[in-house]
């Protein structure tokens, strides 16, 4: 099943959170002198426009990007990802967040705005749709290689990445069940691979059985070196989504620090109902 398309989610909660982690591994990663590969196995159409249809349709982007997009009290892990949100948007330095968010950039492009010269993104997309798009937003740039093809698959060809030092990013929609057991035995096999590698694996909150169990499966993988953050905007319920969350094995260990302030803050601007929490745990050694 191929259905799922990333336009009509694009800057929701999910994305705030989401990107707002990326920014903060991404720069930890810059942080040393020796280069990093990143692989981001589900990059989506990569860049998206909030006045197109899909976007338009759900709406889901005035209740993410839309309520945090002209706030000038972030605490620092969220201004900076807001930056990268801005300029996307062409903001003026001196009025940054006047008009409101017209685009939102997806993971490969905010990945991109944080490389080196000699770091590398690999970006992978099946979509027949979505891949042509992401090969376009990407296309002539010497740091990135485009595949249109299955994530899993480019994951375990890019790990380890040649450098020995890489962080990647599993983002898939959960469109059928067997796609949680899917990421658990990738991750599994990326880990055998290149047991020192950070890997971030975005969830979606739902009131089923494999969401509320993945996060406990994927720290299983990695017992001493786990971080599990997640942002519930709205009452645990039957019906669709009410929240998000990562797990990041080998995660840096200033990440906790770093969410810390990140998570109350998200919930006072992104909660919408007397629900809403925030999930902030680790062990690293």
């Amino acid at each position: 099943m191929l259905s799922y398309r990333h336009g009509y989610h694009a800057g929701n909660h999910a994305d705030v959170l989401k990107h707002t982690v990326l920014v903060a591994l991404l720069r930890h990663m810059a942080l040393k002198d020796k280069p990093f590969w990143m692989v981001d196995t589900h990059a989506g159409a990569g860049f998206y426009r909030l006045d197109h249809t899909f976007a338009q349709k759900t709406g889901e982007w005035r209740e993410g990007i839309g309520r945090v997009y002209g706030t000038t009290d972030a605490p620092p892990a969220v201004a900076d990802y807001l930056g990268f949100i801005r300029s996307a948007n062409g903001a003026e330095p001196d009025n940054p967040s006047a008009g409101g968010p017209a685009v939102y950039p997806g993971s490969p492009w905010i990945t991109r705005q944080l490389l080196r010269p000699d770091d590398r993104l690999r970006v992978f997309e099946l979509h027949t749709s979505d891949a042509p798009a992401l090969i376009d937003t990407l296309r002539g740039d010497r740091l990135v290689k485009t595949t249109a093809g299955d994530g899993y698959a480019g994951l375990r060809a890019s790990w380890p990445p040649a450098p020995r030092r890489g962080l990647a990013l599993v983002d898939p929609s959960y469109e059928v069940k067997t796609e949680y057991a899917q990421v658990v035995d990738t991750v599994a096999d990326a880990l055998q691979r290149f047991a020192t590698g950070t890997l971030a694996v975005w969830y979606p909150r739902l009131a089923r059985r494999e969401s509320e169990t993945f996060p406990a499966r994927l720290i299983r993988l990695s017992p001493d070196n786990w971080l599990h953050v997640a942002l519930d905007i709205r009452a645990r319920s039957p019906e669709g989504m009410y929240g998000s969350g990562l797990v990041v094995l080998n995660p840096p260990w200033t990440l906790p620090d770093t969410l810390k302030p990140v998570m109350p803050w998200l919930k006072t601007h992104l909660a919408l109902d007397e629900g809403a929490g925030t999930t902030l745990d680790w062990q690293i050694a």
